[in-house]
């Protein structure tokens, strides 16, 4: 296992970026940019041994300045929707940026830890980086100074590990995720509509209008919703189905069986490419790229479209400040928020 470091480029007050490459010994390797503590590639190889990429992103810093689509990166404070961008701590009403219509998407587009200088520190041994950023007290709305940690490591069995550890001097909310967009076929080859997709969940959350849950965990059994078994992600995606209607194709909530172990399984049987997902969050947000930009240019040469790649973004549910329902995000000060979620790279 080795860690390579280089200089990715300055941000505008002239510091510099840098990018880790972990590598293991069957070739993988996980490239990581300390601003917005971004994943900017994944090579894992096929059943016939070929290496391709499998994380849609950019060659260079300078796309990932605008990067609306998220590719890679660490979401927070919160990941998802807060329904009229607004919660309340204590009975205090906490105001966020309304950046999606009335409500809140993923914090802050151009202020939320995607667009952060992370402090970085490698570890050979461990095979890791450890990504540090202190967010303030009122950044983005969010009470608290909260020091939060990701740390990426590689193991020799292919395993991706992020693990989230982070801890407020005062009640705040702590949810965060990874926007990596997958195509096991290889970042530049097309939809994802063709991988076969299993989700351990008996149910998931309905949304409304402005993609908020309702509050209700329906059952999965009977709808376009059911991955249980293996479903081709292309078989359904654009049923004539209410809650496919409202998001455009598959972006809700699952409800996890049993959070803390394995929770969904992709296969692209063509490549032979298999992805094992790893979590202890409660909820996993399934999205197929529907509103990925036609045209747009990423790396390697590559142009992206809607659906050329999917997410699983490991999470508390949406709107969960607002949803007496489900599990809450906010964390006690001096409570810790530790999670981890693995993406484990095999082939069939």
């Amino acid at each position: 296992m080795k860690i390579e470091k280089e200089k990715f480029g300055e941000i505008s007050d002239g510091r510099d970026v840098f990018i880790y490459t972990l590598e293991n010994k069957n070739g993988v390797k996980v490239k990581l940019s300390e601003y917005g503590a971004i994943i900017t590639s994944i090579i894992v190889p096929d059943k016939d041994g070929n290496f391709d990429d499998v994380a849609l992103g950019y060659d260079s810093l300078e796309p990932y300045f605008t990067n609306d689509e998220n590719f890679g990166a660490t979401i927070g404070r919160n990941a998802n929707r807060i329904s009229g961008a607004e919660f309340k701590i204590d009975g205090e009403i906490i105001r966020l940026s309304a950046n999606e219509g009335k409500n809140n998407l993923h914090t802050d587009f151009e202020n939320g830890f995607h667009k952060k200088l992370w402090v970085s520190a490698p570890d050979e041994g461990r095979n890791s980086v450890t990504m540090s950023y202190t967010s303030p007290d009122g950044e983005n709305g969010f009470p608290g100074n909260l020091d939060m940690k990701v740390i990426f490591s590689l193991s020799e069995d292919n395993e991706l590990s992020i693990h989230y550890e982070g801890i407020s001097d005062k009640k705040t909310v702590i949810n965060c995720t990874n926007h990596s967009y997958f195509n096991l076929a290889g970042h530049s080859n097309g939809d994802v509509l063709d991988h076969y997709v299993k989700i351990f969940a008996t149910k998931y959350t309905p949304v409304g209008e402005g993609s908020i849950p309702t509050g209700e965990n329906s059952k999965v059994e009977g709808t376009p919703f059911d991955f249980r078994e293996f479903r081709r992600i292309g078989d359904e995606a654009d049923a004539d189905n209410e809650q496919l209607d409202i998001t455009g194709g598959y972006d809700h909530n699952f409800v996890l069986d049993a959070p803390g172990g394995l929770i969904s399984v992709v296969e692209e049987r063509k490549s032979g490419r298999r992805m094992e997902v790893y979590s202890s969050l409660p909820g996993v947000q399934f999205y197929i790229g529907n509103y990925i930009r036609e045209g747009l240019k990423g790396k390697d040469g590559a142009v992206y479209g809607k659906r050329s790649g999917f997410c699983l973004e490991t999470q508390f549910f949406p709107d969960s400040v607002n949803q007496d329902k489900f599990a809450s995000p906010i964390f006690a000060a001096g409570k810790k928020y530790d999670y981890t979620t693995i993406y484990k790279f095999t082939v069939i």
